[in-house]
C-alpha cells in the first residue's frame, strides 16, 4: 500500500487504488458528477458574467464576500482518504487577516491553526515566489500546498476572516483521494507562533512542547529586524523526548550553528564579499530565503523583514514522547560579543503526529 507520507517516491506509471475527488466553489462537496452545476443567480457566490452562457460556463468560480468575523467551510469530507493538493488565492491586501484551520475526525481542537498566508510560506506581503516540494507560490499570489493530509473518519477545512475588511473573493481547489490508509499514517499538524524576543532571554518558540509520537517536517519563519547589522547569529534547537529545559542550562539533542545555517545558507546570506552587505534570496526544493525587504513594524515605522523556510522531508526530526523547537535572536556588539535582540518573530512549525 502506498504511504502518503512518501508522496514524491511513487512513479506515476504505477497504478494505485483510490478515487480522486476535488472540491472547489464549482463542486462544493466534491461529489462525482457534481461539478459545474450552478445556474446564474443560484446564490450570492454566482457571477453575473455567466448570465449569457449559463450552466457549465464558470458560473460559480469562487466564494464571495467573507465579512469580518465570518467563516467559510471549504471542505467537509468523509474518509478515509488523503488530501494531495490545495490551491487558493485571494487579494494580497487581505491575505494577512484570513485564518486557516483543519480538523481531523471528531477532534475538539484544530490540528492546523495558522494564518492562511503563513501556512503557504507567504506571510510577508502575499507576493512571495516559492518553488519547493511541499509548497509553491507563483505569480500573482497563487498558493499551492502539497503536504499530504491523511484522514480516517472526517476532514474539515475552514477559513475565517479575522480582520476589519471584507474578503471579496476567495478562489480555491482541494484535490484528494478516497482510499485506505496504512495503520501508521499520521496526521499533518501546523501551528503559528508570534512574539517579540526579550533581551533577558532572546528566544522564540517555533513549536511549544507537543506531546505524542511523530516527526517534525518543516519550519517557516518571518523575522522583523529592529537592530542594525547582522541579526541571525542565533541557534535553532530541538528538545526531544524530555531533554532538560532550564533557564540557566538547556540540553537539546539537536543544536544548530546559526539562523542562516539552519535554512541552508551561510555567511549572512551574502552573495558577494561581506563588505557588500547585500543578502541574496533563493528558493529551493527543501530550503529557501525567498524574501528580504521592508515591512511595517512597531509604531508604524518600516523595518527590514526576512522570510525563510526549511522542509525536513528527507531528514524528519523524530520524537516519541514530546518535542519543542526554539530559535535564538542574536546579533553582534561592536566589541565582538553577541547582542541579544528584541525583534518580532512569527513562524509556522509543521509536523506529523498521531492524534
Amino acid at each position: 500500500m502506498h504511504d502518503p507520507m512518501n508522496f514524491w517516491s511513487r512513479p506515476p506509471y504505477i497504478l494505485s487504488p483510490g478515487e480522486t475527488r476535488s472540491i472547489s466553489a464549482e463542486n462544493p462537496d466534491g461529489a462525482k458528477s457534481g461539478g459545474a452545476q450552478a445556474l446564474p443567480g443560484d446564490d450570492a457566490h454566482c457571477t453575473d458574467a455567466a448570465r449569457v452562457l449559463g450552466r457549465g460556463w464558470k458560473v460559480r468560480p469562487c466564494l464571495r464576500n467573507l465579512e469580518p468575523g465570518g467563516r467559510f467551510i471549504l471542505a467537509d469530507i468523509a474518509g478515509p482518504g488523503v488530501v494531495q493538493h490545495i490551491w487558493c488565492t485571494v487579494d494580497a491586501a487581505v491575505l494577512g487577516q484570513i485564518w486557516l484551520r483543519v480538523w481531523y475526525d471528531e477532534a475538539d481542537r484544530p490540528a492546523v491553526d495558522a494564518p492562511l498566508g503563513f501556512f503557504f510560506a507567504n506571510g510577508v506581503d502575499g507576493l512571495a515566489r516559492i518553488a519547493s516540494l511541499p509548497i509553491a507560490v507563483n505569480p500573482r499570489g497563487g498558493m499551492n500546498g502539497y503536504w499530504p493530509m491523511p484522514f480516517r473518519g472526517r476532514l474539515r477545512i475552514e477559513v475565517t476572516n479575522e480582520g476589519p475588511q471584507p474578503v471579496k473573493e476567495l478562489f480555491y481547489q482541494i484535490t484528494y483521494s478516497l482510499q485506505a490508509l496504512p495503520g501508521d499514517a499520521a496526521y499533518l499538524h501546523a501551528t503559528y507562533s508570534a512574539a517579540t524576543t526579550r533581551r533577558e532571554r532572546p528566544e522564540h518558540a517555533i513549536l511549544e512542547s507537543v506531546e505524542g509520537d511523530g516527526q517534525y517536517v518543516g519550519t517557516y519563519l518571518v523575522w522583523k529586524q529592529y537592530s542594525r547589522g547582522w541579526w541571525g547569529e542565533g541557534e535553532v534547537k530541538f528538545f526531544i523526548d524530555g531533554d532538560p529545559r532550564m533557564r540557566t542550562l538547556d540540553s537539546p539533542t539537536i543544536c544548530g550553528t546559526g539562523t542562516e545555517d539552519y535554512f541552508g545558507g551561510a555567511w549572512g546570506f551574502l552573495d558577494e564579499p561581506v563588505s557588500a552587505q547585500r543578502p541574496a534570496t533563493y528558493a529551493g526544493p527543501l530550503l529557501g530565503y525567498p524574501q528580504v525587504g521592508e515591512a511595517g513594524g512597531r509604531n508604524g515605522r518600516s523595518v527590514p523583514v526576512h522570510a525563510m523556510y526549511r522542509w525536513h522531508l528527507p531528514d524528519p526530526v523524530r520524537f516519541r514522547k514530546n518535542l519543542q523547537v526554539t530559535i535564538q535572536a542574536l546579533g553582534w556588539r561592536e566589541d565582538g560579543t553577541y547582542l541579544p535582540l528584541e525583534d518580532d518573530l512569527a513562524s509556522v512549525g509543521y509536523w506529523y503526529q498521531r492524534l
